[in-house]
């Protein structure tokens, strides 16, 4: 195995009122190519399909696995990351190795039609609740048990154009972001379709995300179109990003949700001009960020939140990580104190208006049956706590007799 070791060193942006960060990386700093087109993150680490193999960063240092590492191809075009491993397609099949093996200089094993994949160009990957991988070819979908290969196509219902992205509803049911015939819904025996005509901006879809309330967030090449649970028409979102007219409407390359539910999304678009960045939603307001704030490039191939809510994106110039942004941040209704991190893990800071000091004595931090855990003095506007022997979960911060929430995990 080859084995790439490299220290990162890496250039930084802050701009803007938010105070968001861009931490840019290139193959300067140890990726294997500056053209990534996908990316994962577990458990520290980040991975990043690119053309020439792929590239792993734990914060530190830039790990390499090509093909001579048993990978299949060294043009990565989808990855999944969990505890059992890691998969990449290709347009030559897919590859798969457990961790331990990859870093210990094992290689990787791999799967093409030969062994039961239904086609070998593969377009996204997922992983359902049952642990089942899912893979979205060029001509529809392919189901792997471990040991069992099970595969949908156009004869089966599903359109011309092949499977986009995937995602697993609240009830089981598999939903598959076709690119030219709308959104299929597989419940394990039959496929039903939502498209145009049931409200969807476009039938060429590009990404899809489920949230905890069971939305729908369909990205098309027109824009965002949300479903209810129900799988009825909510809204659209269709000019997150600023563009120059007449390309207003914007062409979605990908969704993510952090977990605080809100929702990121990377756009592109290059027919008239090469233009391209990513906003993130609230609930009530969209923020974007593009190249003049950071972004290391416009044309936007994948997005990724990590365990810190800090946005990855992957670009043809590099990828940038993006930090400190402005939805991040819980503020109590009379803007008196803001906490960041939120969500946290061992220490959240208490950022406290000078002008509020002489109103606040103590701040306080309660369950969510608002039980009284933690409580400080207030000398000075910026308060560290320290979290980490409290258990996991929600908290409200009280001062005074304003509340805002922390999230701990």
């Amino acid at each position: 195995m080859k084995l790439k070791l490299t220290i990162a060193f890496t250039y930084v942006l802050t701009v803007g009122a938010l105070a968001q960060t861009f931490t840019n990386y290139t193959s300067a700093d140890g990726l294997l190519a500056d053209n990534v087109n996908c990316i994962d993150t577990y458990d520290g680490y980040v991975w990043f399909g690119t053309q020439n193999g792929l590239s792993v960063f734990n914060g530190t240092n830039w790990y390499s696995f090509t093909t001579a590492d048993g990978l299949i191809d060294n043009t990565i075009q989808a990855i999944h990351v969990s505890s059992s491993g890691i998969w990449v397609g290709t347009d030559f099949g897919a590859s798969f190795a457990d961790l331990p093996t990859l870093f210990a200089g094992g290689t990787a094993s791999s799967y093409t039609t030969a062994n039961g994949l239904g086609n070998n160009v593969i377009k996204c990957i997922s992983k359902d609740s049952g642990g089942n991988i899912w893979f979205g070819t060029n001509s529809g979908v392919s189901r792997f048990d471990g040991s069992n290969w099970f595969s949908l196509g156009v004869s089966d219902g599903l359109p011309f154009g092949g499977v986009v992205d995937i995602d697993q509803g609240s009830n089981g049911d598999i939903y598959l972001s076709t690119g030219l015939g709308g959104l299929f819904i597989y419940d394990g025996s039959s496929l039903t379709s939502v498209t145009e005509i049931d409200g969807l901006l476009d039938n060429k879809l590009r990404a899809l995300v489920i949230n905890n309330q069971d939305e729908k967030w369909v990205g098309t090449s027109d824009g965002i179109t949300v479903l209810d649970n129900m799988n009825a028409f909510n809204m659209n979102h269709t000019t997150m990003l600023s563009l120059p007219a007449p390309d207003t409407l914007n062409p979605i390359e990908d969704i993510e949700i952090d977990s605080q539910g809100n929702i990121w999304v990377g756009v592109y678009v290059d027919y008239l001009v090469t233009e391209g960045g990513v906003c993130g939603y609230n609930g009530s307001q969209w923020i974007e960020y593009q190249v003049a704030d950071g972004l290391v490039g416009p044309v936007i191939r994948a997005i990724a939140v990590d365990d810190n809510d800090d946005l990855w994106v992957a670009t043809s110039t590099g990828v940038s990580k993006l930090s400190n942004h402005g939805l991040s941040l819980q503020e109590n209704e009379d803007d008196q104190f803001v906490l960041y991190p939120n969500p946290a893990v061992d220490v959240v800071t208490v950022a406290v208006k000078d002008n509020s000091l002489d109103d606040l004595n103590k701040i306080e931090v309660y369950t969510s049956s608002m039980q009284l855990v933690l409580s400080e003095d207030i000398i000075s506007s910026s308060i560290r706590i320290d979290a980490s022997a409290l258990p996991r979960g929600m908290y409200f911060v009280k001062m005074n007799n304003t509340i805002a929430k922390l999230s701990l995990r």
